[in-house]
C-alpha cells in the first residue's frame, strides 16, 4: 500500500478522550495534522479511524510512513 507525503519528521502527541473517534490523515496533505481535513480527496488515499479506548496521550505518526497506522512506530528515525 502506498504511503502518504511526509508532513513532519517527528510524531505529534495528542491527548485523546475515551470513546471519541479520531480520523488520522494518511495522505500527509492535511493542514490539521495529524488529523484529516479532507485534502485526501485529491488522492486515492482515505483517512484511518482511531477509536480511543481510554483517555491518554497518544503519539500519532506525522511522517506517514509508520507500520502501525495511525500511531508512531519510530520509522521517522530512519528517514
Amino acid at each position: 500500500m502506498a504511503k502518504g507525503a511526509i508532513a513532519a519528521r517527528e510524531p505529534m502527541m495528542v491527548p485523546v478522550v475515551a470513546g471519541k473517534t479520531y480520523w488520522w490523515c494518511a495522505c500527509g496533505l492535511s493542514k490539521k495534522q495529524p488529523f484529516c481535513d479532507g485534502s485526501h480527496t485529491k488522492t486515492d488515499m482515505v483517512p484511518v479511524e482511531y477509536q480511543a479506548e481510554k483517555s491518554k496521550d497518544c503519539y500519532f505518526c506525522v511522517c506517514k510512513q509508520t507500520g502501525q497506522e495511525p500511531l508512531c512506530d519510530g520509522t521517522h528515525n530512519r528517514l
